[in-house]
């Protein structure tokens, strides 16, 4: 196959012409052509006969079901799933594209508790599913190959057997989730959308990210300015996040007592298929790297900057050798789709419609949701990517990032709507991956000591802000939850909880400022999903011990990689790195991973001598 080279902008879609070339944005009427389209209207109605009906044929009758009649079922169940997430993909995209539009919101509001209303009825499902003997289950699934095609399915379902609650109550749950997290999920998404940072020297305020983009500027005194109008802002909010804290830690601790979860964090391992065990080896190894990692780097960086100590605005501040630059749209696009194409040209074809098609939202805009991301939708349709691209080295990589979720989410849907989604912890393979291929590709193309220094150390510093900070990330979670159980938490108790991590994660080289002690406020992922944050360890240590199987030149690599990414959530992580001759349950296979990191410190310190 010859190399994908990039193809014009899909300029039907694109905005925001400036220093970076016209951004795209999404083309939603893949999903429907407008809020009140009667494609909308007609699904909404359709998706609340066919839950009716699914209850009215199969309640109280499962054990009931040969295999074939089980095997109609569960497809049933899975076109259902297909129409709600269409649905809700729809009024969440809109509304992350501007959480400030009262109509979006109130669309999304909206929705939302049509499509909890319409999915009522099948809250009996899973109940009933997990009440089946398990000798008849399996007699089912071997009269049955299609059936038994769904048995990750049926295991991850299973899985939560000992802590389901009785049919009341879990109804009761699903018909009160509109007003309960996601309701608080909304406000501090809403909240933190709208907050305005008066930074010293800017004419205008500024949004959260743009803010936040101020701490990767070369001028250091900007740098300060933004660290401090961001201190200056969480503090006259942190009462109301302190408060959504405290309630949705509450509310989490209420339910995992009723369910009987052994930790707050007993459900995300179940979600993500992923033993206690591997992630305590993980959380371990990590926490014992911190020196050779992110202490020594850090020490490294103050040398560089001609500095004794660090400040916070200091972290990920570009290295004095290097030149500032501002990565045109048309320039990272050839990057990432380059990059990519030298690994395998399939990746590259996948990647492309993204561009094209009105796939991506790039443009920071008033309103859009900070961060970025890759929603898969549903299986029927594609992807989307949301980013917030300001032209920096960085964004480069988050664009790589996300188009790895991307593809990833493209080879999966061929699973089926049930099969495709991969757990939090497989879900960082792909994008990690295509990270990694792209700083590859730039490293090679280095042209001099210093680009390569300064490209090294970008990538440090991305692997310790992937590794090293989530996993504080986790342990700060962790102490939160542990701590809420003992009574509500103010915001000192939440902030000092935050600084007992910090300084151990980066090291003694730093100084925080005053106003440091409240950053935690502005992290969706402690918001949206607990515990979420040490998939992006997992994801970042199974790459790098997955991509020194590639540079080792392993025979039919390439075709191994597609075929665990085409696998989707139909494996569990064990099967899925057995043909790569690895296992994440293995102590020791996290220290592969974090010695690629410690390996490529020694490189730039062997660059000083």
């Amino acid at each position: 196959m010859t190399r994908v080279l990039p193809r014009p902008l899909f300029d039907a879609n694109a905005t925001g012409a400036g220093a970076f070339g016209a951004l795209p944005e999404w083309d939603l009427t893949d999903l429907y052509p407008a809020p009140d389209a009667p494609e909308f209207d007609r699904d909404m109605d359709w998706l609340d006969a066919a839950c009716k009906s699914f209850a009215a044929d199969y309640e109280g009758k499962l054990a009931t079901l040969d295999a074939a009649g089980l095997l109609a079922c569960v497809q049933r169940y899975e076109a259902i799933d297909i129409t709600a997430g269409r649905i809700m993909s729809y009024a969440g995209l809109r509304y992350y594209q501007n959480t400030m539009a009262s109509d979006r919101a109130k669309f999304m509001g909206d929705t939302q508790e049509a499509v909890t209303d319409a999915t009522t009825p099948l809250v009996f499902f899973s109940l009933e599913f997990n009440r089946l003997d398990e000798g008849h289950l399996d007699a089912l699934l071997a009269a049955n190959a299609d059936l038994a095609r769904y048995r990750p399915v049926f295991d991850r379902m299973r899985a939560m057997r000992p802590y389901q609650l009785s049919d009341e109550l879990e109804r009761f749950l699903h018909d009160q989730s509109s007003v309960g997290a996601s309701a608080w999920n909304k406000l501090f998404d809403e909240t933190t959308a709208g907050l305005m940072f008066p930074v010293a020297g800017e004419e205008e305020a500024l949004n959260l990210e743009a803010t936040l983009n101020l701490l990767t500027d070369p001028n250091r005194a900007r740098r300060e300015a933004g660290a401090r109008a961001l201190a200056d802002v969480f503090d006259k909010n942190v009462k109301l996040f302190a408060r959504i804290h405290n309630t949705l830690a509450k509310e989490k601790e209420i339910e995992d007592r009723w369910r009987k979860m052994p930790t707050p964090q007993t459900a995300r391992h179940l979600s993500n298929h992923v033993e206690p065990e591997v992630v305590e080896a993980l959380r371990n190894a990590v926490v014992a790297a911190y020196p050779k990692l992110s202490h020594r780097y850090y020490a490294l960086k103050a040398k560089w900057m001609g500095l004794d100590r660090l400040q916070v605005w200091d972290r990920n501040a570009p290295l004095p050798i290097e030149t500032p630059k501002t990565v045109a749209w048309s320039e990272a696009r050839e990057m990432v789709l380059s990059a990519y194409s030298a690994f395998d040209p399939r990746m590259a074809e996948i990647a492309q419609p993204f561009f094209d098609k009105g796939w991506i939202d790039a443009g920071v805009k008033p309103g859009k949701a900070p961060g970025a991301f890759a929603h898969p939708t549903v299986t029927t349709v594609h992807p989307y990517v949301m980013l917030n691209y300001l032209g920096k080295p960085r964004d480069v990589m988050t664009l790589a990032h996300e188009l790895g979720h991307g593809v990833h989410q493209v080879l999966a849907a061929g699973q089926g709507e049930l099969l495709a989604a991969t757990p939090l912890t497989l879900a960082e393979t792909a994008s990690v991956f295509g990270e990694m291929l792209t700083f590859r590709r730039l490293l090679d193309r280095a042209k001099t000591p210093a680009e390569r220094k300064t490209l090294l150390a970008g990538k440090v510093e991305d692997m310790i802000n992937t590794v090293v900070r989530q996993i504080a990330f986790y342990d700060f979670e962790c102490k939160l939850h542990d701590a809420r159980r003992g009574g509500e938490l103010t915001p000192d108790d939440i902030n000092a909880l935050w600084m007992s991590v910090q300084a151990e994660s980066l090291g003694p080289v730093f100084d925080f400022m005053d106003g440091y002690e409240t950053f935690w406020a502005y992290i969706p992922h402690f918001i949206h999903s607990p515990f979420y944050v040490y998939a992006y360890a997992f994801g970042d240590g199974l790459v790098n011990a997955l991509y020194a199987v590639y540079a080792e030149g392993t025979p039919g690599f390439q075709d191994k990689y597609f075929d665990m990414l085409k696998a989707g959530g139909s494996k569990h992580h064990k099967e899925l790195l057995a043909p790569f001759g690895l296992d994440a349950s293995d102590p020791k296979f996290w220290d592969k991973g974090l010695s690629m990191i410690a390996g490529f410190i020694d490189e730039l310190e062997a660059m000083e001598d």
